[in-house]
C-alpha cells in the first residue's frame, strides 16, 4: 500500500489533521518528534494509541498538525486522528481500539458550557442564598 491517508480528530476547540504514509515509524506532531513532545502527559496520551497498534507503527510515518484549544485537548485530538489513520491502514486494529477505549476512533463531542448573560461570567445560575 503506497497511498497517503488523511484523517482528522476533534476535541473541544482542537482540530488535528493526520497524514499517514509508508515509512519507518517516525511520528511528528506540529513538526516536533513525538519523543521530544512536551508535556509528558500529552506525549503518553498520544503514545497510548501507538502502543496498542504494535508493530504496524514501524511501517508508517505519521505527521500531525494540531490547532486550537488547550494542551490536553490537542493531545486527545491528535490521538484520535492517528488512530483513525492507523485503522484505515490496517482495518483489523479497529476491534482492538474499540475494546480499549471508544474515544480512539470517535470524537468527543463535549464542549465548555457557554456563559449566560447577567450571570457575571458564570455558565450556570447563581447559588441560592439563605438568610436564616
Amino acid at each position: 500500500m503506497s497511498e497517503v491517508i488523511h484523517t482528522s480528530g476533534k476535541r473541544k476547540r482542537s482540530i488535528a489533521r493526520a497524514t499517514l504514509k509508508p515509512g519507518k515509524g517516525i511520528v511528528r506532531i506540529n513538526n516536533i518528534l513525538l519523543d521530544a513532545y512536551e508535556p509528558k502527559l500529552s506525549r503518553l496520551k498520544i503514545q497510548e494509541g501507538l502502543i496498542i497498534a504494535g508493530d504496524i507503527v514501524k511501517k508508517v510515518d505519521i505527521a500531525v498538525t494540531v490547532k486550537g484549544g488547550g494542551v490536553n485537548s490537542q493531545a486527545e485530538a491528535a490521538r484520535t486522528a492517528i488512530s483513525k489513520a492507523l485503522v484505515e491502514f490496517e482495518p483489523k486494529l479497529k476491534e482492538r481500539y474499540l475494546d480499549y477505549d471508544r474515544n480512539f476512533l470517535v470524537n468527543d463531542v463535549r464542549y465548555k458550557e457557554t456563559k449566560k448573560p447577567g450571570t457575571h461570567g458564570r455558565a450556570r445560575a447563581k447559588r441560592q442564598k439563605s438568610y436564616r
